[in-house]
Order: C-alpha cells, then sequence, then structure tokens
C-alpha cells in the first residue's frame, strides 16, 4: 500500500509576505535545543518541531484545541522543565495511511530560561 501524505502548511511565498513577526529565536534541531524528550501532560510522547523562549511547535498523535491550557515536560540530558502555556492553533500535519498527525502551537505563560540568551 503506498503511503500519501499531505502537507497544508503555509507557502513560503505567503510567509515572506506577511513578514516574521517572531520575538524570540526559534532552535530546530536537536544540535540547537539539547531537548531528548518531550511530553505533554500528563505523558503523552509528542515531537518537538521547534521551540523558543516563548513557545513551541509539536506534533501529535492527537488534537490540540486552540485555547486549552496545557503543560510541556522537556529533557534536556539532566536538566527538566514544565512550561505552561495555552494552545494558539492547531492543524493537521499529515494523513498517512496509519492515522493522522497534528502540529500545534503552543505559547508559554512565562518565558523559559534555557533560551532567555537569544
Amino acid at each position: 500500500m503506498e503511503t500519501v501524505v499531505i502537507d497544508i502548511g503555509v507557502p513560503a511565498e505567503t510567509r515572506e509576505r506577511v513578514g516574521d513577526r517572531r520575538r524570540s529565536r526559534r532552535h530546530r534541531t536537536f544540535a540547537e535545543h539539547g531537548i531528548g524528550r518531550v511530553r505533554l501532560r500528563p505523558g503523552l510522547e509528542v515531537s518537538l518541531v521547534e521551540i523558543s523562549a516563548g513557545g513551541a511547535l509539536i506534533e501529535s498523535s492527537r488534537p490540540l484545541r486552540p485555547g486549552a491550557a496545557v503543560e510541556l515536560q522537556l529533557e534536556a540530558g539532566s536538566e527538566r522543565a514544565t512550561p505552561r502555556g495555552r494552545v494558539v492553533r492547531c492543524e493537521v500535519a499529515s494523513v498517512v495511511a496509519t492515522g493522522v498527525s497534528y502540529r500545534g502551537a503552543i505559547g508559554f505563560d512565562a518565558r523559559l530560561a534555557w533560551f532567555l540568551e537569544d
């Protein structure tokens, strides 16, 4: 059976036209952020797409409700952080034969100290 992936992301030309409104540097790779494990409380494993002092973009097997209060559990080596925040948006990231993947943006209630120097 063939796997079909549908990307509904914002086209690059639209992002360029709108401009970058971000206030904090985004960390997209493990080499940049060092975070090895991410869970959405109470324990749902999620994938980290990018993170900054002000928020995170995650991918999950379950949809996130915009406006919902959430807590991330982050592990970077022996360090741990549990930033709280709100779901800003959630959209379908991909649809494959085995299921749907959701991408959700979380705005933190307080800036994450790990990235304050950025």
